[in-house]
């Protein structure tokens, strides 16, 4: 059976790069938004210095490799043939996990995942043993490490206020120091923050990191913990002098080195702490297999207390990730769309359309703190509040320049805190979740410098609590989902080992070399050419037209059997449409603020013919709502006649579509025909009321029956008048561009 156990180490090993693919992707956000946000330099030079950040740092990580082998599980009770089951079903699980959220484009933690996945798996992995031997559940603990695995949980949370309550603090202090002119007291302060940052990014980097690297002596180690004090005392009066010289002789600016030495260190301090969540498992199974091949046991028989005394990681190891890990920075589209997202989250731009939706509880935190701000204003002195209101009046956006997303002072912030937090982790052998730190190290200085106005609060505290709420999902989808597959591959042996492999690769290539990204989609909708909006506004009216005959279909349809859960099915579809309707709309906001500028008859028509569907797709949500509560207060179905008149109904508005291409035909397609087609549609509805208010008595219908049938005939009579708005906009809009397609063949 030696075969199956390499089989599983082989795949376990080419597994791990594409985990480094995946986690990267996930985890770029943790170091680039930073410098990306600000636009201190070319995307080119923040690549580079977090490329070096990266392949450093990974060489510092040699340290962290050990909670995979003995952080969350006691490996001595675990013999060799169940320990590479639970690595296997470890990795599996980590790696389709992080595709998933990076798929739906959402930051999340990789130590969670690796953590809660040993966890699941090695539960699972001693339930199974305990059951087949006949002994009793209570000696569960004797297999897991609880003392070791509560630190680790309890590390995780902690996080989460200590970024937020740190990056709060420390941004309102520099920014009260700074304000957002901070070019008027930049010749002050400016070189004392520079030195203070990079003598706190040395320490914890340098001073803090060095015992967990593979490439340090222990002489040097011993020099360099013996002279800390002195060492660090150069370095600040050294980086102060010269700061304070190139400010005052050449209007040096420091934010800028500070923001790149940010970069390098959060990079640094990145691979150094999570690289254990990418390569520590198949690591772990790598020594295991050593311990195995030396042993002469049986699988079965050999006990894996030999991972407690595994030797130093090699750095050829920690060298080949960093490597593919610069790679994945420079190759990876997911990387890019995922730092997006945190950026907007903590951005300073004001009025877009946000991200996430409102919920309950962003709403209620932002009412409570509204509240709470009120009372403090309140009993504050008018002199302080003057004094604070000047100091975080940000800077106006002259016309004609790009707002950015933050300044560099934030940034700064963002990535000094953000790094010296996870290397004081690192340096504890603590694996902190990077994402958990820098994301809310963000959300904090975003917090503290007011880019949370009464506009975008609710949207940005729901995001937050989205995300945080993802990463809590993945703990308990990390756990289940690994206990699972441990359970599977337990019973189904060589057979399920090779079926979950043949999944998994393919999902993987799938997703990450034959499915779009979502920011190629969205570039190609970007485009503002008037032709490019033309074709995009004939595509969205055809489909959107369609789609809504479908949906008032579907609800008649379900009204008609009674069908109270496929009402519910047509209420979220409903809503659904709505949602892409509106998405579609907000595109306007974006063409009228664009520098260079969109013509405006292109604008102005787009915006009204989205408008007008947005309504439609108002009204068809409420009707179908109304048809669901309808039915489930099991008032009247329509029969006979009324019935067949609405089924008539649907048939003509099917026959409307039949003539609408637009997309297809653009003015080729025959309008003398739909509005024909319209006019019949309307008369039909007219008679369809008027034969209703003859008839209420004899069919003896409810007020409440009858409000609802002659609100059907009204979405319709407004879907009608709407859609012929629609097409009028859409024909002129056509008319338009076909002009100026002209004008420019003429020249």
């Amino acid at each position: 059976m030696e075969y199956f156990y390499l089989l599983i180490l082989v795949f376990l090993l080419i597994l791990a790069c594409s985990d480094l693919f995946v986690g990267v992707s996930n985890d770029a956000v943790n170091f680039l938004s930073g410098a990306l946000g600000s636009r201190v330099a070319s995307f080119k030079t923040v690549m580079i210095v977090a490329s070096l950040g990266v392949l450093i740092g990974a060489t510092f990580s040699g340290g962290m490799m050990t909670i995979a082998r003995t952080g969350v599980y006691n490996p001595e009770m675990f013999s060799f043939e169940n320990l590479m089951i639970v690595f296997f079903a470890v990795v599996i699980t980590e790696v389709s996990l992080l595709n998933l959220f990076n798929r739906l484009g959402l930051p999340t933690s990789t130590t969670v995942s690796i953590v809660f996945a040993l966890m699941g798996g090695g539960v699972s992995m001693a339930v199974l043993h305990l059951l087949s031997t006949g002994e009793s559940l209570l000696n569960l603990g004797q297999y897991v490490n609880g003392a070791r695995a509560s630190v680790l949980v309890f590390g995780i949370i902690c996080s989460v206020p200590i970024a937020f309550v740190g990056g709060t603090i420390i941004q309102y202090l520099c920014r009260l120091l700074f304000t957002f002119n901070y070019q008027r007291l930049y010749r002050v302060y400016g070189a004392l923050f520079g030195s203070l940052s990079l003598s706190a990014i040395a320490y914890f980097l340098l001073f803090k990191g060095a015992k967990g690297s593979a490439l340090v002596t222990p002489e040097m180690l011993a020099f360099l913990n013996t002279y800390t004090f002195e060492l660090m005392c150069a370095i600040f009066g050294a980086t102060l002098v010269v700061f304070q010289l190139a400010i005052l002789m050449f209007n040096f600016n420091v934010f800028r080195v500070v923001i790149l030495a940010g970069t390098f260190a959060l990079a640094f301090s990145f691979a150094g702490n999570d690289l254990v969540n990418f390569i520590g498992v198949p690591l772990a199974a790598l020594d295991s297999w050593s311990i195995f091949q030396a042993s002469g046991l049986s699988a079965s028989e050999l006990m894996m207390t030999g991972l407690r005394e595994v030797p130093k990681t090699n750095p050829i190891y920690l060298l080949a990730a960093g490597t593919i890990m610069v790679i994945t920075l420079w190759v990876s589209k997911k990387a890019m769309h995922v730092v997006r997202t945190t950026i907007n989250l903590s951005a300073s731009d004001r009025g877009d359309s946000e991200q996430f939706g409102s919920s309950l509880l962003g709403r209620l935190v932002v009412r409570h703190s509204i509240a709470l701000n009120g009372f403090i204003q309140s009993v504050m002195p008018e002199s302080m509040k003057k004094v604070l209101n000047d100091r975080f009046e940000p800077m106006p956006v002259k016309k004609g320049e790009v707002q950015l997303p933050f300044d560099v002072v934030r940034a700064s912030v963002n990535l000094v805190v953000s790094a010296a937090l996870i290397a004081s982790a690192t340096a504890l052998t603590l694996p902190l979740s990077t994402t958990y730190v820098t994301f809310m190290v963000a959300m904090g200085t975003s917090f503290a410098d007011g880019a949370w106005d009464r506009e975008s609060a609710v949207y940005r505290v729901s995001g937050v609590l989205t995300v945080i709420g993802g990463w809590f999902m993945t703990a308990l989808a990390a756990f289940t989902t690994c206990g699972l597959m441990v359970t599977i591959c337990y019973y189904g042996q060589l057979p399920a080992v090779l079926i979950v492999m043949a999944i998994t690769v393919y999902v993987l290539i799938k997703d990450n070399f034959f499915t779009k990204d979502a920011e190629e989609i969205e570039a190609e909708n970007a485009s503002t050419d008037p032709q490019a909006i033309r074709q995009r506004l004939n595509a969205s009216i055809d489909t959107t037209f369609g789609h809504s005959i479908d949906l008032f279909e579907e609800g008649l349809n379900r009204y008609f059997e009674g069908d109270l859960k496929g009402l519910k099915k047509a209420k979220i579809h409903a809503l659904d449409h709505y949602d892409d309707v509106v998405k579609l709309r907000h595109e306007y906001y974006y063409m009228a603020r664009l520098e260079e500028g969109v013509d405006q008859d292109v604008c102005h028509y787009y915006y009204r013919a989205l408008t007008n569907m947005k309504e439609v797709s108002l009204s068809l949500e409420t009707i179908i709502r109304m048809i669901h509560d309808h039915i489930a207060n099991s008032h009247r179905i329509y029969k006979g006649e009324l019935q067949a008149n609405l089924y008539t109904l649907i048939a003509k508005l099917r026959h409307i579509e039949e003539t609408l291409s637009f997309y297809e035909k653009g003015d080729a397609m025959d309008i003398n025909e739909l509005e024909a087609r319209l006019h019949k549609t309307h008369k039909a509805i007219d008679d369809m009321q008027a034969n209703l208010l003859s008839k209420i008595g004899e069919e003896k219908l409810s007020l409440r029956s009858t409000e609802l049938y002659l609100s059907i005939l009204q979405l319709v009579r407004e879907m009608l008048n709407r859609y012929n708005i629609v097409f009028l906009m859409q024909k002129e809009l056509n008319h338009q561009c076909d002009l100026a397609l002209q004008a420019q063949k003429a020249e």
